[in-house]
C-alpha cells in the first residue's frame, strides 16, 4: 500500500483546513486508517484513526486534544481517509501523516501501523 498526503498549508488560529490521504491498491476497506502528526522538536503523537468496513458504518478514535475539532472519514471507493480540522489551535501546528495498519481494530499505537505515506505541513498562526 502506497500512501499520498495532501492538504496541508497555513491557516490562521480558528480555521478550518481538511488532508487526504489517497491510497493505492485494491484492499483498502481491509485496512485501519489513521492520522498522525509530529511537531518540530517533539515526538509523533496520535491524532485520529478509523476502522476497516465494508459497509459505511465506522469506528472512529481521537486523541483527546482534538476531540471535537477534528474529524476522521473514509470513503472506499475513492481509496481515500480524510481529516477535517476545524477550531485549528496554534499547537496544532505540525507535519500530518497517514498510515495504514492491517488489523481489525482500531489502534492509536504507531508501531502497529503497517504503511506510512509521507507528511504534509500544517501551519496554523496565531
Amino acid at each position: 500500500v502506497q500512501l499520498q498526503a495532501s492538504g496541508g498549508g497555513l491557516v490562521q488560529a480558528g480555521g478550518s483546513l481538511g488532508l487526504s490521504c489517497a491510497a493505492s491498491g485494491r484492499t483498502f476497506s481491509s485496512y485501519v486508517m489513521g492520522w498522525f502528526r509530529q511537531a518540530p522538536g517533539k515526538e509523533r503523537e496520535f491524532v485520529a484513526a478509523i476502522s476497516r468496513s465494508t459497509t459505511s458504518i465506522y469506528d472512529a478514535d481521537y486523541a483527546d486534544s482534538v476531540k471535537g475539532r477534528f474529524t476522521i472519514s473514509r470513503d472506499n471507493a475513492k481509496n481515500t481517509v480524510y481529516l477535517q480540522m476545524n477550531s485549528l489551535k496554534p499547537e496544532d501546528t505540525a507535519v500530518y501523516s497517514c498510515a495504514a495498519a492491517y488489523r481489525a481494530t482500531i489502534t492509536s499505537t504507531p508501531s502497529l501501523y503497517d504503511y506510512w505515506g509521507q507528511g504534509t505541513l500544517v501551519t496554523v498562526s496565531s
